[in-house]
């Protein structure tokens, strides 16, 4: 039985494409694309190396093939034939079929051939013989072709095509053209090395960027170059004949390379440059010339300027141990310096303990959602700067990030001694910072290990200070705290406390109360405050001052913040579906939600997602978060522009501008309960209630006040005609269930208290 050889893959491949292009085999293919005989010459003139290689290796090709009629040709990498050699009978039949050089070969114009093929599978021989052809017109043909390229980069150049009538094919021409173009890749790689090298000759010897010194075997300098000159600061005139020990500081080597055969390589040296009061760091080598028999004739050295390298790498070294923006030591060499130092006192170099000093700023946080982050930065430099002028001898202060420093004291020698050191650096913050105009006073708290009383080890103290300073924090901050053992269980409950609030978030824990919200003249409720509260499973409802700074800390009162907009304005919503008159849902805004950049994009998906109209939606910001004017003000405009109501909480406790305030896109002040609690018997909170209520109406505001707990500061808010009042004089906060099934009975209770 007869077997039928298989077509190759890319012969098959190649014909489906033509199938499904819809060309039709019995038409006869003529190329789309053709150069102008000016681009043809642009092309010849850009490949005039590559052509005459291939010419060369071409024409033997066809030298050792004579008698067989063949057409050699040369595509460049895109199949745009450049040349033709060989058979005129063949060249002339082609030349009628429109194929000449200037045309270009490509699967969709010309269907399945071997230029295009060999380009597209450039490291395989091609072949495409007789019927292989899709185009029934080139059926008694035979084609073959390599594609060449430049080895050392990879580079595809183009490729090398023989063609010959169908009978004259013979397998051994794939072969030989793969011989002959590795023929001509070898050539064109080795014209190409020597033209490299040929320059680099010529940079090397006529105006090499490396100083070069050429000696003869006495030691006399006999080359000498401009870089060389312009190092040394030695006319090439001087130099020439002179002996290499003129040269310091490379003398002494190039003449052990003349008397001892020795060689260097990477040698750093440095020139002083006198007039300039700088240095140029240079690496030298210096190698022995010998001639053809192996006798030493000379000496050559080249020194290269290393200078951007060596300031780059002490630039590095010093950013690899130093914090940028402070330029404080960082982490890393803090670590660095205390291991060595504990390594030391463990020797009894140092005679006293150690100090671990661990100082975070109080309220730092504020600044930066309040006052923009460049303002922060500019904080903490004012920060380091106080810190490091008030170290003493043998004294480190690093940061750590963020606003985090560690201090360093070796050599304590009892605890009034640390006692001493530390008071001094909280009395650095009795002094205000400005920032921009900005007078902000900030504390620190600081906590403090000592070795080796608590702890052996960097991060056993590390972690024992860090301990320290947040139980300074939780006694009221702005003062230090020395650890001690018991911490250990503070910290525990720490962490327990941030795992159980995440699985607050996931397991539905937490849940809205809801506080009434008073019109002052009526009696009706107007709208509610949303609290939040955590159904705790074990500790049972914990309040939020519990859990909201834990939050903060950790990063989650962003998804805190989201889930009590979205739950809030879900049952705004549904209690206005079962009935319930419509009204103002408040809801509180942490600082970091109202610094985000997307906060009215979001307000806005929230109110479109459970179909609330944003006229019952009032979101409370405090005072203090309104303190970056540039972001406050286009985002309460956002807000205001959406429809929804903004609340200025805790008014009068922060640090607002009056001339800003008339900017803002506000509805209302909230007088803060810190004001309202002694109203009725403490004279200057009654002057401050007065006063803001007469400066917010006549801005056209409403004023809330909250915290009414007794009748009689309810008169007097009243008298003062403040528009509305919560607290728990009318209810506290309450479940959203209480107030859908209590409504009406609620409100009697309320107008009852009037």
């Amino acid at each position: 039985m007869l077997s039928v050889q298989r077509e190759p893959d890319y012969i098959a491949e190649s014909k489906l494409y033509c199938r499904k292009a819809g060309m039709d085999p019995k038409e006869i293919p003529y190329p789309k694309m053709k150069m102008t005989p000016k681009e043809l010459e642009d092309k010849r003139g850009e490949y005039e190396e590559i052509l005459s290689v291939v010419q060369f290796f071409s024409q033997k090709v066809l030298d050792s093939l004579k008698g067989t009629p063949l057409l050699l040709s040369v595509s460049d990498e895109k199949g745009f034939i450049l040349h033709m050699m060989g058979d005129e009978t063949i060249k002339n039949t082609i030349n009628q079929l429109g194929i000449k050089p200037g045309v270009q070969f490509t699967e969709q114009s010309m269907g399945t051939n071997v230029v295009s093929l060999s380009l597209k599978h450039s490291g395989l021989p091609i072949q495409v013989i007789g019927a292989d052809h899709y185009h029934e017109c080139l059926h008694q043909i035979a084609c073959y072709a390599v594609a060449f390229h430049y080895t050392d980069i990879g580079d595809l150049l183009g490729s090398i095509i023989i063609m010959t009538a169908v009978e004259y094919q013979n397998p051994l021409m794939v072969t030989m053209l793969s011989i002959t173009v590795d023929s001509i890749e070898r050539e064109l790689l080795l014209r190409k090395q020597n033209r490299q090298l040929n320059i680099m000759n010529q940079i090397m010897m006529e105006n090499a960027t490396n100083g070069i010194i050429i000696t003869d075997k006495e030691g006399r300098i006999t080359g000498f170059n401009r870089t060389a000159q312009s190092f040394t600061g030695l006319s090439k005139e001087l130099a020439l004949g002179r002996s290499v020990l003129c040269l310091s500081p490379m003398d002494h080597y190039i003449n052990d390379v003349i008397l001892h055969g020795k060689k260097y390589e990477d040698i750093q040296i440095s020139f002083e440059q006198k007039d300039k009061d700088t240095r140029i760091v240079c690496l030298f080598d210096a190698f022995p010339i010998y001639d053809e028999s192996k006798h030493l004739i000379g000496a050559f050295g080249q020194f290269r300027n290393i200078t951007e390298r060596f300031e780059a790498e002490e630039r590095y070294n010093y950013l690899a141990n130093h914090d940028d923006l402070t330029k404080l030591p960082n982490r890393r060499y803090y670590k660095k310096q205390v291991t060595t130092i504990l390594e030391q006192t463990r020797q009894g170099i140092h005679r006293g303990k150690v100090a671990i000093m661990y100082l975070d700023l109080d309220r730092f946080k504020l600044v930066n959602d309040t006052l923009g982050h460049s303002n922060g930065d500019l904080l903490l430099k004012q920060v380091a700067d106080r810190l490091k002028g008030c170290l003493e001898s043998d004294e480190i202060v690093a940061r750590m990030g963020g606003d985090e420093f560690m201090f360093l004291l070796p050599d304590i020698m009892d605890e009034q001694h640390i006692k001493q050191r530390v008071e001094k650096i909280l009395d650095l913050f009795s002094t205000p910072f400005n920032m921009n105009g900005y007078e902000f006073h900030i504390t620190a708290s600081i906590g403090i290990a000592i070795y080796p009383n608590d702890g052996w080890d960097i991060e056993t103290l590390m972690v024992h200070a860090d301990t320290a300073m947040y139980r300074a924090k939780h006694l009221g901050k702005n003062q230090y705290i020395v650890y001690s053992s018991n911490m250990r269980t503070k910290s525990h409950e720490k962490i327990v406390m941030e795992t159980s609030l995440r699985k607050a978030l996931e397991n539905g824990e937490l849940k809205l109360y809801y506080q009434p919200q008073v019109d002052i003249k009526t009696g009706g409720i107007k709208g509610v405050e949303a609290l939040i509260r955590w159904q705790h499973p074990v500790m049972g409802l914990v309040p939020p001052h519990k859990f909201i700074p834990l939050a903060e800390e950790t990063g989650l009162i962003i998804q805190l913040d989201q889930w009590v907009l979205r739950t809030a304005c879900q049952q705004n919503k549904l209690w206005q579906e079962k009935g319930l008159p419509p009204m103002r849902m408040s809801v509180n805004l942490s600082s970091q939600q109202f610094s985000r950049e997307h906060l009215v994009d979001t307000v806005k998906e929230v109110l479109e997602e459970v179909g609330l109209h944003p006229r019952y939606l009032e979101l409370e910001i405090t005072e203090t978060m309104t303190m970056d004017v540039e972001h406050t003000i286009p985002t309460l405009k956002g807000l205001h522009d959406l429809g929804v109501q903004i609340s200025i909480d805790d008014f009068g406790t922060g640090y607002s501008s009056l001339n800003y305030l008339k900017k803002f896109s506000i509805d209302r002040l909230k007088i803060d309960q810190s004001f309202v609690r002694d109203i009725t018997t403490d004279s200057n909170d009654s002057d401050i209630v007065e006063t803001i209520i007469a400066m917010a109406h006549n801005m056209g505001l409403e004023v809330i006040a909250e915290g009414v707990e007794r009748k009689d500061q309810l008169r007097f808010l009243q008298i003062h005609k403040c528009n509305e009042v919560q607290g728990y004089y009318f209810s506290e906060p309450i479940t959203a269930e209480d107030i859908e099934g209590n409504f009406e009975q609620l409100q009697r209770l309320i107008k009852d208290k009037y």
